[in-house]
């Protein structure tokens, strides 16, 4: 059954599940894997999740948590691309469809959007 709610337990289980699925992925993987590691269960995964879990909390509720700047983890992440963003974002929108009802998957998929929009003009990735 998909969620209607947007709370710290639907954030945390969309998030997890998020996660499971990028790091079987070609495109994007690597560089999660690179990063943080391929055991979703070790301490450099725990702090990203909690950190992504408030992250999210404070964007789709308002709710205060989230200390920190989302964009400069990225710059040490090594060479993005326009398709590394494509790529998440298509991952982001499967995942959420699996957990939220349309209009909630919606609202985040957007968020996230701007965020990658964001990220690849700080980067100065262009699409093509």
């Amino acid at each position: 059954m998909l969620s209607d709610t947007v709370d710290r337990a639907s954030i945390e289980r969309m998030v997890r599940q998020f996660y499971a699925t990028i790091l079987k992925d070609d495109i994007v993987g690597p560089y999660f894997i690179k990063a943080l590691g391929d055991d979703l269960s070790n301490d450099k995964w725990y702090e990203h999740f909690k950190t992504l879990d408030s992250f999210w909390l404070m964007l789709m509720t308002g709710e205060r948590g989230y200390m920190g700047d989302p964009f400069l983890p990225h710059v040490f992440i090594g060479e993005l691309y326009a398709e590394t963003f494509e790529r998440w974002l298509e991952l982001f929108k499967e995942t959420l469809n699996q957990f939220f009802i349309p209009e909630i998957a919606q609202k985040f998929y957007r968020k996230a959007e701007i965020l990658s929009e964001q990220f690849m003009e700080n980067l100065e990735i262009v699409k093509e």
